[in-house]
């Protein structure tokens, strides 16, 4: 048996440090919701890998901080209430 000096040293890193940084910067496209349109389905919310989109009484919010333009929540909208434009 091995003894308490023997074993490696555990580097823990939660996932609050890894992503705290906004990554806006590197963004080529974002979201962008036509709340005339949106159903409140909330089917984008489930679908954000990044979970930044939140439901809101006029629809989908965008905290575009971290949002990294992947357009999966505009690919899944069922009544295309979300539309990807390019990032100025």
């Amino acid at each position: 048996m091995k003894s308490e000096g023997e074993y490696p040293e555990i580097i823990v890193i939660s996932v609050r440090e890894i992503g705290s940084e906004p990554v806006a910067h590197w963004r080529v496209m974002r979201p962008v919701v036509k709340h005339e349109i949106c159903r409140k389905c909330w089917v984008c919310v489930q679908y954000c890998p990044e979970g930044v989109i939140k439901e809101s009484e006029e629809g989908p919010t965008i905290d575009y901080r971290f949002c990294k333009g992947c357009g999966i929540c505009a690919n899944e909208c069922p009544v295309e209430a979300i539309v990807m434009v390019r990032e100025v």
